[in-house]
């Protein structure tokens, strides 16, 4: 689940499969190809692009594939035009859900989305509902065994991070969204390579469920990250102390 990090330590512990993987790239490439067609494919120029771009490289995409994204993005080669979109609903026990959509075909992916969440027992919010309850960050994370909270703590500190903290083997950095980028250049100087590096919607408070609970929401947040045509899923489940992914 995108910008929460005990649940993103859970999914790096699963492993990252092949099928996922290559989930994750198509979407990036979406990502920045809208991005490009937006602002432009000079990601100098163009702030959303570089954003996207760090993204993708901090999910080791090989650099051939970010630049025919760009250029699909800017009509350079042929590509798809995809509609953003926001959902905002609620999954079982009032667990928030923003979820973002990138499509080709918004009809499609309205119906998709309200069928994921009423077979789970979840339901859309009216507008800004849900948004209210987050808040933009730039987290970026890094494996704690290849480096220790110190190390990062110190070049993340001097680029401007918010906070460094280590859970579970990851060490997460937290920074204000205009200063993602600074923080990011600071700690690839130092040839630090994040596991992760994006902008994320962080909740201001998190709801506890039980076990049980928390496994069904987890299985809707599953089914709609499964969707081609989600981008991304933000949510504010706090995963219950001891509890493991099925």
């Amino acid at each position: 689940m995108s910008g929460h990090s005990k649940w993103a330590t859970i999914k790096h512990k699963k492993g990252a499969a092949d099928a996922k993987r290559g989930q994750m790239f198509t979407k990036l490439i979406k990502e920045i190809s809208i991005a490009a067609r937006m602002g432009g494919g000079d990601q100098d120029a163009n702030p959303r692009l570089r954003t996207a771009i760090i993204k993708a490289r901090g999910a080791n995409m090989p650099k051939d594939n970010i630049d025919r994204a760009i250029k699909k993005g800017t009509g350079e080669l042929e590509g798809v035009n995809y509609e953003e979109l926001i959902y905002e609903a609620y999954a079982p026990g009032g667990v928030a859900l923003f979820i973002e959509v990138l499509t080709d075909n918004k009809n499609r992916a309205a119906a998709d989305v309200r069928n994921i969440l009423n077979k789970g027992g979840g339901s859309l919010a009216t507008s800004g509902a849900v948004s209210r309850l987050f808040k933009r960050k730039g987290i970026i994370t890094f494996d704690g065994e290849k480096y220790t909270e110190d190390q990062i703590m110190e070049a993340a500190l001097e680029g401007g991070a918010e906070d460094v903290a280590l859970s579970d083997g990851v060490v997460e950095v937290t920074t204000a969204p205009e200063d993602f980028e600074a923080v990011v250049n600071a700690l690839t100087e130092k040839n630090y390579e994040s596991m992760s590096a994006e902008i994320s919607m962080i909740p201001d408070v998190e709801v506890e469920l039980d076990n049980d609970a928390t496994a069904k929401v987890m299985r809707m947040i599953d089914r709609l990250e499964e969707n081609d045509d989600v981008q991304n899923v933000y949510s504010n489940i706090a995963i219950p102390e001891g509890f493991e992914a099925e």
